[in-house]
């Protein structure tokens, strides 16, 4: 939905199953469009799109893709960003670090990130800013030289190249947000803008790739490296990279008592990658790869000591902190959204990322997908209004 100074509001539908294009547009059929009856009836309902490579590449089809459009105006939907971090299948399996793969060391992920741009350009409004996100180029570990290889900047010098292309020629205004993430290439604001420096130092052009290419800021993300939501977006705006789209998502926080470490064994999951930092009074200790290595540790006492809390990258929903002793990061989102009504001019987008739900323990699961989205916007919507931006 659009909102009161011009941003545009979604959830992302990486909430819900989709690997193939059938199964995707299921999903907008049976929750998308139950959420958009209990949120937003009778204007037009915005949507943040996920599509893998298998749903991009049929939907690329000319026909399927008109097809698709038709069925946009027919429901007074519209979609202004998709996610292009993961690459294939995003439920149901193991995913983990294989989330970032393929990098943008491999042409796959230029491909892919492309056929996304072409999909946007027919489905945008007319007037209207496309975004697509995407990984912080690789993961730490795929690279243990500290060396990312050339390619990774070659791929999204030309990908800049193409989507400036695509602007001037639909008169659109595109990007792709790059979204730090822990452990990822890059994960904290100052390792972002380090890496982009390098980015835009390397293009024949500085100015073009500076317009297409910026933060998916993630303030799940952010938190769990214990950054100060307001200095790290100072630090994007007064570096000049543009703010693609802030996702709006919350991590969990926890003391480490013994009582807790036990409360966190229901976390722990097989699918998605539960990165957990360490801190003692605010400064890091530790970063863990995933949760049951966290726990592990701490039960083999190998951990550093001294840790007062930890924060682990498992999304947990907006509108309920998970309670019983552990807490979230929800603080961040709200610094974030007194940042952005400072600052309404310099981010379009907004989204809601809580797609951990089929994996959530079951007391902070909605018994329906519907439900837990639709109380996501509530709360959004709420806070939005506190600061003048619904």
């Amino acid at each position: 939905m659009k909102l009161s100074k011009g941003q545009h509001l979604a959830y992302c539908t990486n909430v819900h199953r989709g690997n193939n294009w059938e199964e995707t547009f299921f999903s907008l059929e049976q929750y998308v469009l139950q959420v958009r009856k209990k949120i937003c009836p009778d204007t037009p309902y915005a949507i943040g799109l996920r599509l893998g490579a298998d749903a991009a590449r049929e939907l690329s089809n000319p026909e399927e893709l008109n097809r698709f459009r038709e069925w946009l105006d027919q429901q007074n939907a519209y979609v202004f960003t998709i996610n292009g971090f993961p690459y294939g299948n995003f439920h149901g399996q193991r995913v983990k670090e294989e989330v970032y793969l393929p990098d943008w060391t491999d042409p796959k992920r230029l491909t892919y990130t492309l056929s996304l741009f072409h999909i946007l350009t027919t489905l945008l409004p007319v007037g209207m800013e496309g975004s697509v996100s995407t990984l912080p180029a690789s993961f730490k570990e795929f690279h243990p030289a500290d060396k990312l290889p050339d390619s990774a900047y070659e791929n999204l010098l030309t990908c800049a190249e193409e989507i400036e292309r695509l602007s001037v020629e639909n008169d659109l205004d595109l990007h792709l947000g790059m979204e730090p993430e822990p452990l990822g290439w890059f994960e904290t604001t100052p390792e972002t803008l380090g890496f982009l420096k390098e980015l835009f130092d390397r293009a024949k052009d500085p100015e073009m790739v500076r317009r297409r290419i910026g933060v998916n800021y993630d303030c799940c993300h952010l938190a769990i490296e214990r950054e100060d939501a307001r200095e790290g977006l100072d630090a994007i705006k007064q570096a000049g990279v543009r703010l693609s789209k802030l996702h709006l998502s919350s991590a969990l926080q926890v003391i480490p008592t013994p009582q807790n470490l036990e409360k966190l064994n229901t976390f722990v999951e097989p699918v998605y990658l539960h990165q957990v930092i360490t801190s003692q009074k605010g400064r890091i200790l530790e970063r863990i790869k995933d949760l049951d290595r966290a726990l592990q540790s701490s039960n083999e006492g190998s951990l550093i000591p001294g840790a007062d809390e930890w924060r682990v990258h498992f999304h947990v929903p907006l509108h309920a902190s998970p309670g019983n002793g552990l807490g979230d990061t929800r603080q961040h989102v709200l610094d974030t959204l007194d940042w952005l009504e400072e600052n309404p001019d310099t981010c379009r987008h907004l989204e809601m990322e809580t797609y951990t739900w089929e994996v959530l323990p079951p007391e902070l699961r909605s018994s329906e997908v519907v439900d837990q989205v639709a109380k996501e916007y509530e709360w959004t919507l709420n806070e939005l209004n506190k600061r003048g931006l619904k």
